[in-house]
């Protein structure tokens, strides 16, 4: 089984490419980020929407908070800033949640009903946070390919490349 360990490097990782994406986002327009550009989501703010709105839930589903699954495909806030700031914290208290798992945690079942299908599942946790973190993963990379398109160059995503790793390197 995966440990806490993985899991906050995970949230460090989701934490430092958020910082970046959303950092670069905050150099287009309102309009450019919305725009329809065929993706999945269509838009880079749809999509960095979907990736807030996974968050939410799968939290939801751990912790209790939000109370409520947001409802699949709503736009959660009313705007690029306001979506932003939401980010940062969300994003805060991924990092302090992840510090917190436990190896018997991990271990339990999660009974939940899908927002995709309306199944209900009974998964090991470590299964669910291990698909929050790759799901974020996933639909970051559409939005640095779309940001691509755009002539706009995210650098690297590799994890080996976060900060805290960057005393480690030798010639």
């Amino acid at each position: 089984m995966i440990n806490n360990a993985h899991y906050s490097v995970m949230a460090e990782y989701n934490e430092w490419m958020n910082d970046r994406l959303y950092s670069l986002c905050a150099s287009l327009s309102e309009d450019e980020l919305k725009k329809d550009r065929g993706a999945f989501f269509k838009s880079i703010y749809l999509t960095l929407n979907h990736i807030t709105y996974g968050d939410l839930a799968f939290m939801s589903r751990f912790t209790g908070d939000p109370e409520v699954v947001p409802e699949l495909n709503k736009e959660l806030f009313s705007s690029f800033s306001v979506l932003h700031e939401n980010r940062k914290n969300l994003d805060a208290r991924i990092i302090g949640w992840s510090a917190s798992l436990t190896e018997s945690w991990l271990a339990e079942s999660l009974t939940y009903q899908s927002k995709v299908d309306g199944k209900f599942r009974t998964v090991p946790k470590w299964v669910l946070v291990t698909q929050m973190f790759n799901h974020q993963t996933h639909h970051r990379g559409q939005v640095t390919t779309l940001l691509s398109q755009m002539g706009l160059d995210m650098g690297s995503t590799d994890i080996p490349f976060m900060p805290q790793f960057q005393g480690n390197i030798t010639v």
